[in-house]
């Protein structure tokens, strides 16, 4: 696979086992490496409840859990060669073995079914409900 420049970095920033810092104009994929990132962690075997995902707008919270759920959803469908493409354009590897492409299948399922689902919020919402349990 061959990725142009920003794509490369938008890849290597959605690898969970580095710390980075996102900023970009509107447009220009933050969303999408959020949403690689939070999939690659899942990925990775973190389990959607110990995953918190904040941002300004109420607007923005519900896109990012479409896209993700959009995303997981679709893995669960995908022919074994078309999955492999799909988690090499994440960054995981086209090289994926049956356990993997199993394990991706699954995480839409698990994403659904985790008790209080996955925590994508505003910042406000998130602060809020701090200030609920004092």
């Amino acid at each position: 696979m061959i990725l142009h420049r920003a794509s490369q970095r938008q890849v290597e920033a959605a690898d969970p086992a580095g710390s980075v810092w996102l900023s970009a104009n509107a447009g220009s994929g933050k969303t999408r490496v959020l949403i690689d990132r939070v999939a690659r962690l899942l990925l990775g075997g973190t389990e959607p409840q110990r995953i918190l995902c904040l941002t300004y707008t109420t607007a923005a919270a519900t896109e990012m859990q479409n896209r993700l759920f959009a995303r997981l959803g679709s893995w669960a469908m995908l022919p074994d060669k078309d999955l492999r493409r799909a988690l090499g354009d994440l960054g995981v590897g086209e090289d994926a073995g049956q356990d993997q492409l199993r394990r991706a299948r699954r995480l839409f399922a698990q994403a659904i079914d985790t008790p209080g689902g996955l925590k994508i919020q505003t910042i406000h919402s998130f602060c809020a409900g701090l200030l609920r349990r004092f």
